[in-house]
């Protein structure tokens, strides 16, 4: 009969597609971690990985064990849960995949404030510019820009945020005059690269009628930087700009766009009554902290 164990091992290197990433993950030798999963391929007598340079994908027999594995591990959370009490504090791991503008501007402080009440809580911001899998459990929690519409999910509507066209105070002294709509062919333009765009609702530039910018990235943090540098008129959140001393909206009645973040999981997390309150802490937070920071942008 295979260890639980081993069956943990295996469903980090199925998510991370990686045994180097998946011992990094759950804090073990890569080596170590390559024997637990030989040992279970020896237990079923049957491969469960396809291995190469690219990494591990699981084979059909694996893919087979994944779905048992993963109720096998509910099941554990929830002895644990069970066993251990609600009363207390939040304990263990849970990872949030988000878009670097929530990652960079929100998440740090409203995770800090969640992890002061809850000191035995491990928290993990990934910051990707890409949708991010939850079938795959490479998160816990998704911050999400727009709702997706398939899969097994809860997807919780937090608030809605804006954006405006902002420059620094050094660029519009030195750049021509910015009047209206009609000026902006005339400036640089910072935002995203067109072709790395993994959500409609980040296409910003388009709805002022620019189709590609001449100084872009795939990074939030990259082009506020440029914009705070001086390096053109961006897009930018009205929640980041407590964080950018120099930068100003501009044409402010022209341009305000707004858009939602959306809180999503995995269906079957919501058995979990840590992943729960974990939930209702975040989403209250992002609400608040998007309040308060538009409310002095």
């Amino acid at each position: 009969m295979p260890h639980w164990d081993d069956l943990r091992i295996f469903l980090g290197v199925a998510r991370e597609e990686s045994l180097s990433k998946a011992a990094a993950r759950l804090k073990i030798d890569p080596a170590t971690a390559g024997r637990r999963v030989a040992r279970l391929e020896d237990d079923y007598g049957t491969p469960l990985f396809l291995k190469s340079q690219s990494g591990y994908a699981l084979t059909d027999m694996g893919q087979r064990l994944l779905a048992h594995a993963q109720r096998i591990e509910q099941s554990m959370e929830l002895a644990a849960e069970e066993m251990g009490g609600r009363s207390g504090g939040m304990t263990g791991q849970i990872r949030i995949g988000a878009p670097d503008g929530a990652a960079n501007f929100l998440l740090p402080q409203v995770c800090a404030a969640i992890s002061k009440d809850n000191p035995e809580l491990e928290i993990q911001i990934m910051a990707l510019p890409r949708l991010i899998n939850l079938s795959k459990r490479e998160a816990d929690f998704v911050v999400a820009v727009s709702p997706p519409t398939a899969g097994r999910l809860v997807v919780q509507k937090v608030t809605d945020y804006h954006l405006s066209l902002a420059a620094s105070e050094t660029y519009l002294s030195e750049a021509p005059p910015l009047r209206s709509l009609k000026d902006v062919p005339q400036h640089r333009m910072v935002g995203y690269i067109p072709d790395m765009i993994f959500d409609k609702e980040l296409d910003y530039l388009k709805e002022i009628g620019v189709e590609s910018p001449d100084l872009a990235s795939n990074s939030v943090s990259v082009q506020m930087s440029w914009v705070r540098q001086g390096g053109g008129l961006g897009i930018v959140h009205d929640f980041a700009l407590p964080f950018s001393e120099g930068v100003q909206r501009v044409l402010t009645d022209q341009v305000r766009l707004k858009r939602a973040f959306y809180l999503v999981r995995h269906e079957d997390d919501k058995r979990l009554e840590r992943l729960n309150r974990f939930a209702t802490a975040l989403a209250d937070g992002l609400r608040k902290e998007v309040q308060r920071l538009e409310a002095i942008s």
